[in-house]
């Protein structure tokens, strides 16, 4: 069977994306909605439309330059391989044309820890775009996404308004984090406005609810995560494609804490002192841990070490926590 590596051309390097302007909205249609407010209300809402003239609607739209070499991604990944196969169709396919980077909606379905919030930021680093999380766990108003009527106290826009307005990129990803989580009242569907949006047609004028100006948000690139798909609704599920993302196993999880030991050492100063490699007893210890948890482990070990005056960690320098039970679990 061929490496997922193979599917890289021999020689391809990440080079500089390409990039195109886009606009994301009609100025025009702002300037009338800004002549017909009210001269001493709408405060917060006239000032919204003012930062819109202000900054213009042209934002950048990327794509990598070639088919990049992402066989470090599937070294620091290595449970995401079939995730990672998909965004390297995606972008194959964009390459050679004026078309834009299209990638379908995902949902990455697995437990707590595993990786899938970093993921999505080495995405947007790989893709040369911006990212921003909407935690639907903490939300606590439906209106997180789509904004809520500037009729209200304290009303706002939503995120993917302020992702495409206030920020630099026509196709950023935008991680709708546990979205098996979003609790609704029956007068309000938290996940409403993502029927549109998941859908590129309708996408490209989806209609902030503060705002009430369209926006063309048919480039972003929607990421999804869960730890249980049974508590998304099935038009959702049906608007994406859907990745179990596993636990990685054991031998994985050794090797991601092998490289993110020599990751910390490499990015300070003081990890010179210590020694290039880590021990494999700190790598039996660590694999006990989900991936998200590793980096706090090592951090603290580090020190520990360092106050003992020792070049190498042990595993008695790693918290009490990793010789407990994994949280993320392994795959045998």
């Amino acid at each position: 069977m061929a490496s997922p590596h193979s599917l890289v051309p021999q020689g391809s390097a990440l080079r500089l994306p390409i990039a195109r302007m886009r606009s994301v909205f009609q100025p025009g249609e702002v300037e009338r909605k800004l002549a017909k407010l009210p001269e001493r209300e709408h405060d917060s809402l006239r000032s919204t439309y003012a930062r819109m003239l202000e900054r213009g609607p042209e934002r950048f739209q990327v794509k990598p330059a070639g088919v990049p070499d992402m066989s470090a991604l599937y070294d620091d990944l290595p449970n995401f391989t079939e995730v990672l196969d998909d965004v390297k169709r995606h972008v194959a396919l964009s390459q050679d044309s004026g078309d834009g980077l299209e990638i379908t909606p995902m949902l990455l379905l697995g437990p707590p820890g595993v990786g899938k919030t970093h993921f999505a930021r080495q995405l947007a680093a790989l893709l040369g775009t911006g990212m921003s999380l909407v935690p639907m766990s903490a939300m606590t108003a439906g209106w997180l996404l789509s904004g809520a009527s500037s009729q209200w106290k304290g009303s706002r826009p939503g995120k993917v308004f302020e992702a495409l307005v206030d920020g630099q990129y026509a196709n950023p990803v935008i991680v709708v984090d546990e979205i098996d989580k979003a609790a609704g009242e029956a007068q309000y569907d938290p996940l409403g406005a993502l029927y549109g949006l998941l859908e590129h047609d309708t996408a490209h004028a989806f209609v902030d609810e503060f705002a009430e100006v369209a926006i063309d948000a048919s480039q972003v690139i929607w990421i999804s995560t869960a730890n249980d798909e049974r508590a998304i609704p099935d038009p959702i599920l049906n608007r994406m494609n859907v990745f179990e993302v596993p636990a990685p196993t054991r031998e994985q999880a050794r090797a991601i804490a092998q490289r993110l030991y020599r990751a910390i050492r490499q990015e300070h100063g003081w990890g010179r002192r210590f020694s290039p490699e880590a021990t494999d007893e700190v790598l039996d210890a660590l694999a006990e841990l989900a991936p998200r948890e590793m980096r706090r482990a090592l951090m603290t070990a580090f020190g520990n070490a360092r106050l003992a005056e020792r070049d190498t960690l042990t595993a008695d320098d790693l918290p009490r926590a990793c010789s407990g039970k994994s949280r993320a679990g392994f795959l045998q």
